[in-house]
């Protein structure tokens, strides 16, 4: 198992979470795309790191061409030595047509289509081959010289992709280097869910389990002193609050019963009622969308609940609050090692 953790998409943060990130031993840390663009503070944390893996999780595909996504990861590969990792999600159909005014119909198959134009945009760029591809929803065949990137020897950074439900799921089985989950999960929907369509989609693509990585964001909540416990609580339950009123992220809900739950977050986000919200998240919800416990406990907890589900694991909150994160990352580490026979589902 590697343990990564999610760094800030502050741009003027960049640095100084990545250097965190960097000197508590993680293997890697990812930008997420929502108050700011992702790719500007990947170029930061690049910079000033050495040996961090940086990814993004994940980069709105459908908001940007495949054009436009190819050149951003073909140079950040290119810059950060080989240590960057594009994460593309299809986001949810408001966000799509309403904030970025864009098309959304059909996203397992335009995504589909997305991943395969990337491929083929870089393959024209490294093997000199004529850009030629034609699908439903893109078209790319045009790519003179003066717009071919100069090639330093960097492979094409691996794509890996974002999804919740079966169908988004099975198509990163297909076709994606890794699966991204969202951070709104739980152990049962992945054993119910996601890791049978994982499998349904690698069996169609003829591929096997170790040909993608399997990437699980985890809540935690910690700290080493009560204020700054009950503060990433709140700070948790606010996020879990969100998420579980967004109808695209019900289905975990569903699993645990909670399908009322859902609604009544869903019908507050619509009155606006965002303050009260996380008054809704109990300790039996937070128990079970969140990692809850002492520091010295943190690592065992994660251990025991996704330990054979995860090839990497990425810990939020971001590095910087008073927990002993280098301590905790180094727990889980030995974990891993001891527990090494153990291959994720």
């Amino acid at each position: 198992m590697l343990i990564d953790v999610r760094l800030s998409n502050v741009v003027s943060q960049a640095a100084d979470s990545a250097l965190a990130a960097e000197n508590d031993g993680y293997d890697a840390g990812w930008v997420g795309e929502t108050s700011h663009d992702p790719f500007l503070p990947v170029v930061v944390a690049a910079e000033h790191t050495r040996t961090l893996q940086i990814g993004i999780s994940t980069a709105v595909a459908f908001a940007r061409s495949p054009m436009n996504t190819a050149y951003l990861a073909d140079d950040l590969a290119s810059f950060s030595g080989g240590r960057f990792v594009l994460g593309i999600g299809a986001q949810v159909s408001a966000h799509i047509q309403r904030r970025f005014s864009m098309p959304y119909a059909q996203p397992v198959a335009r995504m589909r289509e997305y991943v395969a134009a990337l491929r083929e945009i870089w393959s024209c760029w490294r093997d000199g081959r004529v850009l030629d591809f034609r699908g439903d929803f893109y078209q790319h065949t045009l790519m003179t010289p003066v717009f071919t990137p100069e090639q330093l020897g960097t492979p094409a950074p691996p794509v890996y992709l974002g999804a919740v439900g079966p169908r988004m799921t099975s198509l990163a089985g297909e076709v994606a280097d890794g699966l991204l989950v969202h951070v709104l999960n739980s152990p049962r929907y992945l054993r119910e869910v996601s890791i049978p369509a994982l499998r349904s989609g690698l069996a169609a693509g003829g591929r096997e389990r170790a040909d993608i990585e399997v990437v699980v964001p985890i809540f935690v909540v910690t700290g080493t002193t009560e204020k700054e416990f009950n503060r990433n609580r709140e700070s948790v339950r606010r996020q879990l609050a969100f998420y579980a009123s967004t109808p695209a992220y019900a289905p975990v809900l569903a699993a645990h019963g909670w399908n009322d739950l859902h609604w009544e977050l869903y019908e507050m986000s619509l009155a606006g009622a965002w303050t009260d919200m996380p008054g809704l998240i109990d300790e039996q919800v937070l128990g079970t969308l969140a990692i809850e416990a002492e520091p010295n406990g943190v690592a065992r907890m994660i251990w025991s609940r996704y330990g054979q589900l995860a090839d990497r694991v990425v810990l939020s909150p971001e590095p910087g609050n008073d927990a002993p994160w280098s301590r905790i990352v180094s727990d889980l580490r030995s974990l891993a090692a001891a527990n090494q026979a153990v291959r994720p589902a």
